[in-house]
């Protein structure tokens, strides 16, 4: 039997203090709200009873954050898709900010095991004077418990991935089990087995000297980190900054991302860093 399961949160200013309320349909909901940084930042995590995913298991999350709200969106775990005998397992996330608001969309790792078919995919709708940083890191199987994504035995998996920002950027892929020229090729993952995606986003234009600063700092970050060699930063866009790296685990990953959201949440918001209680634990 599949799961269907739909979350919709909607943060809103109450005074000076951020709330949201929430309605859930099916395994996937929030815990209560947080403000470990005072009432203007709303943490929240995102919890699935289940688990993870398999195939034909859906998953939708509906967000809109109200002019000035503050939201902090993190998980307790990984989210799990797992093998499936043919039907595909699908996660949607659109979120959309309205002028002023602020979103971290920061969950733990992805993980994609050998079979699965799979898609994740976010939207970020931003409105004039809207920030965001968000991230994703996918991992491909279990390669330490000896369940590698491209196994021959258990070649037909694959996993699409869709970040989009409309109008500013969008990346859009797939990775298949059997496909050994993006797997190991130097111009792809180049035998890794972990991709992790950051960026901070905004709905007007940055000025280049904001824009260059966040650079700066990322690539200072990325110039001190065992993962230097497979790390990069640019600007495709000037309402959007984007981080890049390859790991063949994924907490060296993570931690560089984590070292450029302290980083950047200083730059860009004049905030110190307040990780999620979860990531403590």
């Amino acid at each position: 039997m599949s799961w269907h399961g739909h979350l919709h949160l909607d943060y809103k200013l109450d005074g000076a203090r951020t709330i949201a309320h929430d309605r859930h349909d099916g395994p996937l909901r929030v815990l209560q709200r947080l403000y470990p940084e005072g009432d203007g930042i709303c943490h929240h995590v995102l919890v699935h009873p289940p688990g993870g995913l398999v195939g034909g298991d859906v998953l939708d999350i509906d967000m809109c954050l109200q002019a000035g709200s503050h939201a902090v969106i993190t998980t307790p775990g990984a989210t799990r898709f797992y093998k499936s005998t043919g039907a595909e397992a699908v996660q949607s996330l659109l979120a959309r900010l309205a002028p002023g608001a602020r979103l971290e969309w920061l969950p733990l790792e992805t993980l994609a095991y050998r079979a699965c078919v799979a898609t994740n995919r976010m939207r970020f709708e931003l409105a004039p004077d809207a920030e965001m940083m968000g991230w994703d890191v996918l991992a491909l199987g279990l390669p330490a418990a000896g369940e590698d994504f491209d196994d021959p035995m258990h070649g037909q998996g694959r996993f699409t991935q869709e970040i989009e920002l409309p109008g500013i950027w969008l990346e859009r892929g797939t990775v298949a089990a059997t496909d050994q020229r993006l797997l190991d090729s130097p111009l792809g993952w180049a035998g890794h087995r972990v991709m992790a995606t950051m960026w901070l986003a905004c709905g007007s234009p940055m000025t280049r000297e904001r824009k260059e600063a966040l650079l700066d700092e990322a690539r200072a970050v990325q110039a001190a980190s065992p993962l230097a060699a497979t790390a990069g930063s640019t600007s495709p866009h000037d309402e959007v900054v984007i981080l890049r790296v390859l790991a063949n685990r994924v907490e060296p990953a993570m931690q560089l991302l984590t070292q450029v959201w302290a980083r950047w949440r200083q730059t860009a918001w004049q905030l110190p860093p307040c990780p999620p209680r979860v990531w403590r634990t």
